[in-house]
């Protein structure tokens, strides 16, 4: 653990992280493409994103279960193929219908990518460095959405939807080619600790993973911190800051990018934090979804339209719920045992995406819906204005508040079997912080 290898190990794992992130945003940066190629509404275009991810979440818990028993590098061989063909039929794709077959594939693909990394940094790293290096290894995977918001952004613009959608799909081949040659499940001095014997067994291991509370507090710690940079990058914070607002593509596509700048430099001071405070990860993750929120709310409440800067600053937030979700993950490592981690990490990355896809498919209904009242109203069609967005973002109040009360309940279940089980009482953080304010004072 911690050698050359694992360093090589984690390099090839974050390239193949790169490249499916580089996939999965492709189309974030196409919106308004997709929309002039394929037409249709709001609610279709917004189709092609929710349908990815509803297949990247649904696919999390069986590719878990798949981690567990074939290993991260035959499940990432897979998936990679999988992106491959599906960005290559996106390139081609005539129809709308073809288009979402396309996205089908590129998200079945992408739903093993993830998983397999952690479980990799897991395997050939301690435990003491896993928490850095899993944050290391999500922040460099957003590098795909710089990837995404700049050079394919400028292929797009320059040759064309065949042309940048193929340079995509080239980069996923690239992935598999070095994948197969060095990645390796673990490392050969670690004993391995058993796949399960057969499908009954590898079930009844989900089902004690989902049963623990732990497992549960990952699952919407991910729900609650992931979700709104999501929604923002993958679909509609481009058509948001295009027709909304009235920014040029290019300088919207550079926007995005402060996502990635404000996971990277916040993503490693989370890790350490987790890792040094590991009873206070809920905080943190419920911290961070404050910070969300009041960035939303100034946002939305805005008076006229909203300047650069205020867009900046509400990117900078939201970019930290990339790497604060990470700590759902963490949450899956420390009450899971190495053999049903698979399954573990695959339930909590459903939390994240099953927010998303639901929160992007509600933005566009409700865009069509205030649309065709104003049409109703005698007025012309406006379908993308700033007035409609401010409505439609808000939704995810509605999402995320739901969220927020079910890690609340799963953090009470889970510190109440700590205490049980281990007996370790944690303080409310009012208490600890008011004992450390005490003991710095001699008191």
């Amino acid at each position: 653990m911690n050698s050359r290898r694992s360093a090589l190990i984690f390099a090839v794992g974050a390239f193949a992280y790169i490249s499916a992130i580089l996939q999965r945003t492709s189309l974030g940066i196409a919106g308004v493409d997709a929309a002039e190629r394929f037409g249709g509404s709001a609610a279709v275009l917004s189709s092609l994103a929710v349908v990815q991810l509803i297949v990247y979440a649904s696919a999390q818990i069986p590719v878990g279960v798949l981690i567990d028993r074939y290993g991260p590098r035959v499940l990432m061989l897979s998936g990679t193929a999988l992106m491959i063909i599906g960005q290559f039929t996106l390139a081609f794709a005539p129809s709308i219908t073809i288009a979402v077959i396309g996205r089908i594939l590129v998200g079945a693909g992408d739903a093993t990518i993830f998983i397999s990394v952690i479980r990799l940094v897991s395997s050939w790293f301690t435990p003491r460095l896993v928490p850095q290096m899993s944050q290391w290894m999500g922040n460099l995977g957003q590098l795909g959405q710089v990837l995404s918001a700049v050079p394919l952004a400028w292929i797009l613009h320059m040759w064309g939807w065949t042309s940048a959608f193929v340079s995509a799909g080239s980069v996923a081949v690239i992935a598999f080619i070095v994948v197969g040659i060095f990645i390796k499940d673990r490392p050969a001095e670690i004993v391995d600790v058993g796949a399960p014997a057969d499908w009954k067994t590898a079930l009844s291991q989900l089902r004690h993973s989902l049963a623990r509370p732990g497992t549960q507090l990952g699952f919407w710690s991910h729900f609650v911190t992931q979700s709104s940079g999501a929604v923002f990058s993958l679909l509609w914070g481009f058509p948001f800051m295009v027709y909304g607002l009235g920014y040029s593509p290019s300088l919207a596509a550079g926007l995005l990018t402060i996502l990635v700048g404000s996971g990277l430099i916040m993503g490693p001071f989370l890790g350490i934090m987790t890792a040094r405070f590991p009873a206070r990860r809920s905080s943190i993750v419920l911290g961070i979804v404050a910070a969300i929120g009041t960035a939303w709310a100034v946002v939305l409440l805005w008076p006229g339209p909203q300047p650069v800067w205020l867009i900046a600053l509400l990117l900078v937030v939201i970019g930290v719920g990339g790497p604060g979700s990470l700590i759902g993950f963490d949450f899956a490592r420390t009450f899971n045992p190495q053999r049903s981690l698979g399954s573990a990490n695959g339930v909590v990355n459903v939390g994240g995406f099953t927010a998303s896809f639901v929160m992007m498919f509600l933005i566009g209904v409700l865009l069509d819906v205030q649309d065709k009242l104003r049409m109703s109203g005698g007025a012309e069609s406006d379908l993308y204005s700033a007035d409609s967005f401010r409505v439609a973002f808000a939704v995810q109040y509605l999402v995320i508040g739901i969220g927020v009360v079910f890690l609340l309940r799963a953090r009470r279940r889970t510190r109440s079997q700590m205490s049980r089980d281990e007996g370790i009482e944690v303080a409310p953080l009012w208490v600890a912080l008011s004992r450390a304010w005490k003991r710095r004072r001699g008191l």
